[in-house]
Order: C-alpha cells, then sequence, then structure tokens
C-alpha cells in the first residue's frame, strides 16, 4: 500500500524562525530509518487508498505516551499543535489523522508483533549514546492494572498491606548508572518474580540487583548463565552471634538496596507522569505493546535528559 505524502508544503505559523523544541532535540536523538524500515511491513498491500506513513503514526503513539493523550486528544493535539506536528513531519496546513487511524496502526502493531523489535532498535541506539560502561543492572517488576476486570488474560494478585489488584506484571531490568529499560517482559499479574525474571534479563548484565523476591537458585541461575552476578536481597542468614550476624546481613543488603532503589523512579514516572497507571487496551499482547511503548518514550525523554547533564 503506497504512503501518502507529508510535510510538503511547509510551515506557516510565522516567518520567524523558531528556537528548537525539547521535541525536535528528542527527535535529533536517534536514526529514524532503521524504524521506519522495521514499520514498512505494517502496510503490504499494493492497492487502496494510501496509508498515513508509519513513522509518523509511530512518533504520534509517542507523543501520546508523553502528554498521557488519549486517541481522541492526541488527533486534537496534532490538528492545532505546532510542535507536534514537526515531530510526526506534517506541515503547518495539511490534514493528519483522525482518531480511528491511531486505533487500526495499534492493530497492525500488535498483529505483527514489532513493539518488541520497536523497542530494541531504538534502545541499542540510544544506549550506545548513554553508556559508556555496564557497570550493572537492576530488575524488578510493577503491577498494572487492567483496563477492565473482564479482561480474560489479566490475574488477579494481593500484596500483603494493599487491596488486590486485576492486571498484568511488568519485568524490567534497566541499567544500575543511567536508570535506561533495557528489557521487558509482560506476564499476567499473579507471575512470580523470581521466575518470569530470567525473561527480562539482557546479554552481559554484569552485577544483577533485586529484591529478596528473586532469591533462589532459578533467577540466580539465569543471571549466571549470562555473565552476571546475582546481588539479591536477604531476608535472614545463619550465624551463631545473633549480633554479629545480623550486622553482616545489614551490611550485605544496604548497598543493593540503595541501587535498587533507583527503577522505583522508572516505575513511577510511567504511572505518574505517562498514564501507566491502568492498561488502556484489553489483552496481553495490547498491555505488552503499551509497556513497550511507554518504556521507548522514557528512554527517549530519559537519554535526552542524560545528553542535557553532561553537555
Amino acid at each position: 500500500m503506497a504512503h501518502r505524502a507529508i510535510g510538503q508544503q511547509g510551515f506557516g505559523f510565522s516567518q520567524r524562525e523558531r528556537p528548537r523544541s525539547t521535541l525536535d532535540e528528542i527527535a535529533a536523538l536517534i536514526e529514524w530509518e532503521p524504524i521506519a524500515t522495521l514499520l514498512g511491513r505494517l502496510y503490504p498491500a499494493t492497492k487502496g487508498e494510501p496509508a498515513w506513513p508509519p513513522l509518523a503514526m509511530f512518533r504520534g503513539m509517542l507523543l501520546a505516551v508523553w502528554y498521557d493523550l488519549s486517541d481522541v486528544k492526541l488527533a486534537d493535539a496534532l490538528d492545532d499543535r505546532a510542535s507536534f506536528r514537526r515531530f510526526c513531519g506534517f506541515s503547518g496546513t495539511e490534514a493528519t489523522p483522525e482518531r480511528t487511524a491511531f486505533v487500526r496502526f495499534r492493530r497492525l502493531l500488535v498483529a505483527h508483533d514489532l513493539d518488541r523489535a520497536l523497542f530494541d532498535a531504538v534502545t541499542s541506539q540510544l544506549t550506545a549514546k548513554a553508556i559508556t560502561v555496564k557497570a550493572g543492572t537492576i530488575v524488578d517488576a510493577t503491577i498494572i492494572a487492567s483496563a477492565s476486570e473482564n479482561d480474560g488474560d489479566g490475574r488477579w494478585v494481593k500484596h500483603r498491606g494493599k487491596r488486590a489488584t486485576h492486571g498484568f506484571k511488568a519485568h524490567v531490568a534497566c541499567d544500575a548508572d543511567t536508570a535506561l529499560v533495557e528489557r521487558i517482559a509482560v506476564t499476567p499479574a499473579n507471575v512470580n518474580d523470581g521466575r518470569a525474571g530470567p525473561d527480562a534479563l539482557p546479554d552481559c548484565p554484569g552485577e544483577v540487583f533485586a529484591d529478596s523476591a528473586y532469591r533462589g537458585s532459578h533467577f540466580g541461575g539465569a543471571v549466571r548463565a549470562k555473565g552476571g552476578t546475582p546481588r539479591v536481597v536477604l531476608n535472614a542468614m545463619w550465624g551463631r552471634d545473633e549480633e554479629e550476624t545480623l550486622g553482616r546481613l545489614r551490611d550485605w543488603n544496604q548497598p543493593i538496596h540503595r541501587v535498587r532503589g533507583r527503577i522505583e523512579k522508572v516505575f513511577g514516572t510511567w504511572k505518574r507522569s505517562y498514564g501507566l497507571r491502568r492498561m488502556r487496551w484489553r489483552g496481553l499482547a495490547k498491555a505488552a505493546a503499551q509497556i513497550h511503548l511507554t518504556a521507548i518514550a522514557y528512554n527517549l525523554k530519559r537519554t535526552f535528559n542524560l545528553l542535557a547533564a553532561t553537555a
């Protein structure tokens, strides 16, 4: 299927030269051609009405994450915000996609199982810019409520002292220094952290910091198999002297807690700023797509902030 030609008319908002916005800076962080190539498979038909360029649609979905926009609000914002139009490649006067176009694009993204491939493609470019020496990895999981308790792919889970939640769990590995997300596995909410943790491990993870839910040989063996060293919080230690044993336990756990706590800021950003308190759509595949899109948006913004701080 042919793609519509966009961005041909130029911007007519002002004759003055505009200062570059944050979105312009973020757009310049990576090479988008490999992303466009990945997305090219979404419209294989050679006949029919020309489709919106997939890269423009993908960038639009990143805007929806950054600004916590529904499909309706995203379509409205694209219609009248100059910075949004520039980021997606639209000129100042031409038509922009309507809400249903984003619905169809997301369905195609899920049907072609492209969310993980897009995450890997973007993240590999960003980590090359931001991570100079791999020091370690933090692994943790967060529960995200389902769009509806009738979602058959979601499951109930209850933690001590908290209300039961129906939903999904994102198992995440991020770099211990930069807090860039490197790998994600998405499961129903009742899957044990330690069992799913190996699916979130990147290659050559270095020291792997995790809480006590990751104790046991299953996770520890997976870390060692990838060339890493597990650093897992312990709940108890054996010893003859109680005070001396508690001191050793504290000395072991405190450095892990200091590093491991950094991933909580990642989850906090996802939920407070990017709308991931609850899934927007039903089903495990769509939940994984939403989480991967959120992680891509987070990594782009995080890399922009890291590079700006060192400039």
